[in-house]
């Protein structure tokens, strides 16, 4: 009403309506979760998630452990990694502490990210150092004879 966005209610990432779960507002979880649709957390959560769809972290939102989704959607705290096979966003007033994998990010102002961000459509090729190139060429025979 009057263009607020109620804070429980969810924007862009759909997870309102069907098939989705939820752990609200002053519940505390501890364990592993597996859920087929989408999911929010407004509580505490302390464990890996897999989800195949969207996970929402609101507000009040805390989870620690490693998340494996297709979508990631943070506006409270998270302690650990996510794999997102689609995007992760984070939302003005977040705070990520983790690495991040995934193909689309978009990072709000005012979010508070300390991780590793890999990005892209494809797993990145592995660099050979130059330490590694050096020792395999062959040294220039003046270099060899005393």
């Amino acid at each position: 009403m009057f263009g607020r966005e109620d804070e429980n209610e969810t924007t862009g990432t759909g997870t309102a309506g069907a098939n989705a779960s939820i752990l609200g507002a002053g519940s505390h979880f501890t364990g592993n979760v597996e859920v087929q649709g989408n999911l929010r957390i407004d509580g505490e959560f302390e464990g890996d998630v897999q989800c195949r769809d969207t996970l929402e972290v609101g507000r009040g939102g805390v989870l620690k452990g490693t998340l494996t989704v297709k979508n990631a959607s943070i506006s409270g705290r998270v302690l650990g990694n996510i794999t997102a096979s689609e995007r992760i966003e984070l939302k003005a007033g977040s705070h990520l502490e983790g690495d991040i994998i995934t193909k689309r990010l978009v990072i709000d102002e005012g979010v508070f990210f300390e991780g590793n961000c890999r990005m892209g459509e494809k797993q990145p090729q592995r660099r050979t150092p130059m330490a590694e190139i050096r020792k395999d060429e062959a040294a220039p025979k003046e270099l060899l004879t005393p």
